[in-house]
């Protein structure tokens, strides 16, 4: 895959999976507390969602798809996360009311004022700081004959399966 195609997609990923992630997140934990706080009871999709979102998180951290995927969710997680920090410093009202569901904006406000979504964010920002994801994988050089290495007196090629183990060649 070219260095192109291969950012291409991570933007494309970057700006489809963080809110897929946010939404199984908020869905997953605030259906499970207000589950837990009804009637004690645990919520199978809640628990689902949130594995689902941790898979999706795993993948913008994790993959050789492109650091844009990671870069783009994490500035969109540590967005939305420092809401919350920036309303409880300054005292101006900033979180949004209403616009979500009771559950989705239940889950909003647990993770934003946990701070364990600017905390995702963040994570996410310093895994595509790494230099070796934004390099593309390189072809191995050609080794001109003129410049070979010298064969080593410890490691014989040809030596039958009984040197594999052992430190030196042996006659």
């Amino acid at each position: 895959m070219s260095n192109g195609a291969r950012h291409a997609l991570g933007v494309v990923a970057g700006l489809l999976l963080p809110p897929m992630v946010a939404a199984g997140l908020w869905f997953g934990v605030g259906d499970l507390t207000d589950k837990a706080q009804a009637a004690f009871q645990i919520s199978w999709p809640a628990w689902g969602a949130l594995v689902a979102a941790a898979v999706v998180f795993a993948f913008l951290a994790g993959s050789r798809l492109s650091p844009a995927a990671s870069l783009l969710g994490g500035l969109s997680f540590t967005g939305v996360g420092a809401i919350p920090l920036a309303e409880t410093i300054g005292g101006v009202r900033l979180m949004p009311d209403g616009i979500l569901p009771a559950s989705l904006q239940n889950g909003y406000l647990t993770l934003g004022l946990s701070g364990l979504q600017l905390a995702l964010g963040v994570a996410l920002l310093v895994v595509s700081t790494f230099p070796s994801r934004w390099r593309s994988s390189a072809e191995p050089a050609v080794h001109s004959p003129a410049y070979a290495p010298a064969p080593s007196p410890y490691y014989q090629s040809d030596a039958g399966p009984e040197d594999a183990t052992r430190p030196m060649f042996r006659d």
